[in-house]
């Protein structure tokens, strides 16, 4: 019996040890196998890992002329663990900020959901952005402050204040950022907007790592191995835009003191040589300790200084949309080029609907009622299409009238090389079921569509778009602002061709009406000497104020190099502002000048203030 005690108490006491001996072996292997933290603090305390940021790619206009460069710039670096004894008061004078400066400062750097990131044994931002005088002072004071460091960094400079909505800013990234991207920590920048945010993975580079020495007291010797373990950081991708520098800078002159978007495209390849959102900004603005005091007054402003316009704003096209409906009548054989339509005493009539036009000859055939930009012309092909025996129903029409407009690059985005496009408004038979019933509607319920109103929307982008794929009778790129990325290759979206549904004999006698526009027609203020200039002219109707003036052009007529839109919110009618400008531009672009008989147009357009029309 005794034995048998004495046995079972063995054997407890074996289990016991043997619970001990397996707690202890898991326990090695989770520190040696799962847990990093001692080592991070043991190779903490033996190398010092320094990151080494890239220079970030520069950007040049489409002539080689610098737009974008980079200054160096300071990031303050607190190792908490290693910070014993720290002089907080001193260090703040130093680096110019209060205690509790210092000590909020500390919170956000600790808290987890902010910085994911966080380790106390690695190097954490505390300050970026360093005022280079600021950062001579703490250099000569370094020693004093264990646990500090500084890391050098670029920062953004633009030679001149120009094409701020197309470059583009960079800010701090966030929490966001950084789940999405493993590549940024908390400190790093990113492009937030424009090219920078479109290209930032060309443009920011690939960081580098140098591993340092430290000795027992944790300062840092030198290298560790000779540099063997670094790696070095790869600058970014320069990338040369289609920009025309004098151009954009003409264009932003012209438009200060209005709102709207100038955007000029080369035909043959897409690429935008202007790109104009107004009311502009210096991009310089956004770069350095004051910009967050910058974005939060341009931010402010009652005037939207961060619409991105050209591609951001949905606009009814006005009378520029009266081309592609002409194209779309004639593909589908509701019109030929002779076919005549009449002004009855300057109106269009349909069941509930009086469309006012213009004073000018009626009867008129195609050609002649683009140049006077006739109304009740493409209001009657307009209906004549939708109620149509061709189709088996209006619903067929409809759909059939849409995808022809989609094919024009009207209704989705266009792909442009900038983010947040908007994609417009072509309606479709659903949209119309839904508001009138299936048999609640006809030609001429719908009939603004005709001239460009109605629920027909569009961005300044999509209208210029449409301008370049007449000069090309049928077919565009894409539109883009990037030419070139050095090293890289261009998305083939931007280097194929889209070829509409429209056949190309139909370009030509819009582009005659076009031309008819120019010589005798609503666009004679955009003639240039010397220059065979197409163009038509739009005034979008605006229920909250004055209307909006609206040109597009293309030129020369025989060889097009440009083609131009320029859109004024509340300019009134297209001749009164739009088309002045657009003359002034294509000169500006053709001939490099203004010739000095036609200042008094540039005198004109510089003295006009639109401004005091506050948008709703």
């Amino acid at each position: 019996m005794q034995s048998l005690e004495n046995l079972r108490r063995k054997n407890i006491l074996t289990f016991i040890l043997l619970g001990v001996f397996v707690a202890f072996v898991l326990r090695l292997a989770s520190l040696q196998l799962f847990n990093n933290d001692y080592k991070t603090f043991a190779d903490s305390n033996a190398f010092f890992k320094k990151t080494i940021y890239p220079a970030r790619g520069l950007i040049f206009d489409r002539n080689g002329e610098l737009m974008v460069y980079n200054k160096p710039s300071y990031d303050v670096m607190l190792v908490m663990r290693e910070m014993i004894n720290f002089d907080t008061l001193d260090f703040c004078k130093t680096v110019g900020i209060t205690k509790q400066d210092f000590i909020q400062r500390i919170e956000e750097v600790k808290d987890r959901r902010r910085n994911p990131g966080y380790s106390s044994y690695t190097p954490q931002v505390f300050l970026s952005q360093l005022p280079v005088n600021t950062y001579g002072v703490l250099q000569e004071k370094l020693f004093r402050f264990k646990g500090v460091s500084v890391r050098s960094r670029t920062l953004r400079e633009y030679m001149q204040p120009v094409a701020a909505h197309a470059l583009g800013y960079v800010a701090e990234v966030n929490r966001r950022d950084m789940d999405e991207d493993p590549y940024y920590v908390m400190g790093d920048y990113s492009g937030r907007s424009g090219i920078e945010k479109q290209y930032e993975k060309d443009l920011r580079g690939i960081k580098g790592v140098e591993v340092l020495l430290r000795d027992a007291h944790g300062r840092v010797k030198g290298r560790y191995d000779e540099g063997k373990h670094d790696i070095k950081a790869m600058p970014g991708k320069d990338l040369t835009l289609s920009i025309d520098m004098e151009l954009q800078k003409y264009a932003e002159k012209l438009m200060v003191n209005k709102r709207g978007a100038v955007v000029a495209i080369e035909p043959k390849t897409g690429e935008i040589l202007a790109y104009v959102s107004a009311p502009t900004y210096d991009p310089g603005l956004l770069v350095g300790r004051n910009r967050a005091a910058n974005y939060k007054a341009l931010e402010s402003s009652p005037h939207k200084i961060f619409l991105n316009r050209p591609i951001q704003s949905n606009y009814p096209p006005g009378s520029t949309f009266k081309p592609a409906q002409a194209l779309v009548l004639l593909q589908e054989g509701i019109i030929v080029p002779n076919t005549i339509y009449s002004c009855f005493h300057g109106y269009y009539f349909a069941p509930g609907h009086k469309v006012g036009c213009h004073t000018h000859p009626s009867p008129l055939a195609l050609a002649p009622a683009i140049a006077n930009s006739c109304n009740a012309y493409f209001c009657a092909g307009y209906r004549a299409m939708m109620d149509s025996h061709k189709y088996p129903n209006i619903q067929e029409a409809m759909d059939t009238w849409k995808d022809y407009m989609v094919s024009l690059g009207y209704g989705y985005k266009l792909g442009v090389d900038l983010p947040y496009e908007k994609r417009g408004m072509i309606p479709n038979s659903k949209y119309y079921n839904k508001w009138y019933g299936k048999n609640g509607w006809r030609g001429a319920t719908i009939i603004s569509n005709a001239i460009g109103q109605g629920e027909v929307l569009a961005t300044p982008m999509q209208i210029a778009n449409l301008c370049a794929t007449i000069a090309n009778k049928g077919w565009f790129f894409t539109p883009h602002i990037v030419k070139k990325i050095k090293g890289g290759v261009l998305d083939t979206l931007y280097t194929k061709r889209h070829v509409t549904m429209i056949d190309s004999s139909n370009f030509k006698p819009v582009i005659e009406g076009m031309y008819e526009s120019v010589m005798h027609g609503t666009s004679v203020g955009v003639a240039v000497p010397g220059i065979n200039v197409c163009g038509k002219t739009g005034t979008a109707q605006n229920t909250g104020g004055k209307d909006h003036s609206i040109f597009m052009c293309f030129a020369p007529m025989e060889n097009p190099r440009i083609c131009l839109l320029v859109f004024v919110e509340n300019g009134g009618f297209g001749a009164s502002c739009a088309v002045p400008m657009a003359s002034l531009l294509l000169e500006k672009y053709l001939t490099g000048k203004i010739a000095d008989n036609r200042i008094w147009k540039e005198d004109i357009l510089l003295n006009q203030n639109l401004m005091q029309f506050v948008p709703r």
